[in-house]
């Protein structure tokens, strides 16, 4: 019998391909595929032969059975288009197949989208809330919002180039004025990560194109109220900030929530001490 490998595939940067993952799709009898045009140039580019089929959402429950078959004669290999599959796709539905007819199911940990963001946002990473994609319809995104409002967790949604400023609109009017961290493109080309309050990433995104792929990071409902910096904390973070070359603006966005000072205090302040 053989053994169900979850493999983890970049989310951009090739590079982050792991030497244990490419080994397992060289070595496993099939790979079952999100897209297999998509993994097909990934498996070109590591020269990797190993037969694929496809396996997402609207072919599940004919292919599950496919599957189950090639892995009693074999290892199986299941990767999404990118990231760690089985989050926000059906292979959690494979994995429970896999186990209720006694296969061994194992991870091969790498890449993961929502994990990245949440390291690099600045908020709270003890416990967090993952969400996948915020519904399409603006009353039901409301809905799911307002759903989680009061959780103490960090929040972690995907979302569309198109939807985004909608959905920054519904988060502020929903959960308030919360810090948030928005990463695009993350370990692509144009890879950016905005950092500061909702209403300061609405102006943001308003102003400029969307493009790529979002990961929105946002702060739990705070338990108690935080306390507000003193002067010389924030003219400390202020001449941090400073030397790593960011604006006076860009300063008082990504400082205003996270001190307790208004935007318009922090920005006369970095003035004052450039």
């Amino acid at each position: 019998m053989g053994t169900l490998y979850l493999v983890a595939t970049p989310i951009g940067n090739l590079e982050d391909m792991s030497p244990r993952a490419i080994r397992i799709l060289r070595e496993a009898k099939l790979i079952a595929a999100e897209d297999t045009r998509h993994t097909g140039t990934l498996l070109k580019h590591f020269n990797i032969e190993t037969p694929l089929t496809s396996y997402f959402e609207h072919n599940k429950l004919t292919k599950q059975d496919f599957i189950l078959e090639k892995l009693s004669q074999g290892d199986v290999a299941l990767v999404s288009d990118a990231g760690t599959p089985a989050i926000n796709d059906p292979g959690y539905e494979l994995v429970q197949a896999a186990l209720a007819a006694n296969f061994d199911v194992r991870p091969i940990p790498g890449p993961s989208a929502p994990i990245a963001a949440l390291t690099v946002s600045g908020l709270p990473t003890d416990s967090f809330l993952y969400l996948g994609y915020l519904p399409h319809k603006a009353s039901d995104r409301r809905t799911r919002l307002a759903e989680v409002a009061e959780q103490p967790y960090t929040l972690i949604f995907f979302e569309t180039p198109h939807r985004i400023t909608d959905s920054l609109e519904d988060i502020l009017s929903t959960l308030g004025n919360r810090r948030i961290c928005v990463a695009r493109e993350m370990t692509k080309l144009y890879e950016e990560y905005w950092r500061g309050d909702v209403h300061g990433a609405i102006e943001y995104f308003k102003s400029k194109e969307a493009r790529g792929e979002f990961t929105l990071v946002i702060e739990g409902k705070p338990t108690v109220d935080r306390q507000r910096w003193t002067i010389d904390e924030l003219s400390s973070a202020i001449q941090n900030e400073l030397q790593a070359g960011k604006s006076a603006k860009e300063i008082s966005a990504d400082l205003a929530t996270q001190s307790g000072w208004n935007k318009k205090e922090v920005y006369a302040l970095v003035n004052s001490l450039k």
